[in-house]
């Protein structure tokens, strides 16, 4: 198996180990549709699914690889591994929640180097695939067979972007036609977020389990449902405590027309000590 030596490696077992070999032939981009770290993106394949890619790419240029390039990988479908042995090279990149962005300076400047060291490692020819099984270079949507149940991947803009900036890119280096810089970009690792994505982060269901008190069934809350739960639980808290504040002075007052020596304040005040010392007990166990 085959580890680049720009990429940080975060090995998955036992897909590294257990699936079987390949000869790399095409190298297939894709947007993972999140705004994750290299690191992020290996953790969503070994916690998450049996699906993975050979390289993450975040924002800011930090790229990990997870399985050589000489081993399948399962990001491609049809791409993955073909009968005759040959297959794809995945990567996956941060992105927006709507998969409309483009590649980052750094991105790209990353996206080109691989793709300098995949020609030279395993003589993809520096070409666009022309049908789904031709040796080059792709993005995710370009043939129905390189998805399931087809994908607009990597996105309108990174596309435009693959066919003007990034395969030239890597065509040019490759034949020596530009040098690579000797100062990669950097990038700023803090995206803004957009509403939309704000919304989509509150409302996301599937992430967070339920607690032990939902009903049958229903096993995820998103965030929004957590907060508003919590806040209708303090509302009914403040509403039961202020009842409580008022029988025990009504009883107090009731008690106290009754016998002269009872100083209503005074008892007011133990009885409230004596709740606090009860919940901070019933809290610590």
């Amino acid at each position: 198996m085959a580890w680049y030596p720009r990429a940080k490696k975060y090995e998955l077992q036992p897909e590294s180990d257990s699936q079987p070999a390949i000869k790399p032939t095409q190298f297939i981009v894709h947007s993972i549709i999140a705004p994750w770290t290299a690191k992020r993106v290996f953790e969503y394949w070994r916690d998450s699914t049996n699906l993975e890619s050979h390289f993450g790419l975040g924002y800011k240029g930090d790229l990990g690889q997870f399985i050589g390039t000489e081993t399948r990988a399962d990001a491609n479908a049809g791409a993955n591994r073909r009968a005759d042995g040959t297959g794809a090279v995945s990567i996956e990149t941060a992105s927006n929640l709507q998969g409309s962005d483009p590649w980052t300076d750094a991105q790209v400047e990353e996206l080109i180097r691989l793709g300098v060291w995949l020609h030279q490692m395993h003589g993809i020819p520096l070409r666009i695939c022309r049908s789904h099984s031709d040796p080059g270079f792709g993005y995710h949507s370009m043939f129905s067979q390189w998805s399931t149940s087809g994908t607009a991947c990597p996105g309108k803009a990174r596309i435009a972007q693959f066919k003007s900036v990034v395969f030239p890119g890597i065509v040019a280096r490759a034949t020596g036609k530009t040098p690579a810089p000797t100062n990669p970009p950097k990038e700023d690792p803090i995206m803004p977020l957009s509403k939309d994505d704000v919304s989509a982060i509150w409302k996301t269901d599937g992430i967070l389990a339920a607690p032990s008190t939902a009903a049958t069934g229903n096993t995820h809350w998103t965030a929004d449902s957590y907060l508003r739960d919590i806040h209708a639980r303090v509302r009914s808290s403040q509403t039961e405590l202020a009842a409580v504040n008022a029988t025990v002075r009504t009883l107090v007052e009731a008690l106290a027309s009754r016998d002269d020596a009872v100083d209503v304040e005074a008892l007011i005040t133990r009885i409230k000590a004596a709740i606090e010392g009860v919940t901070v007990r019933l809290e610590t166990e």
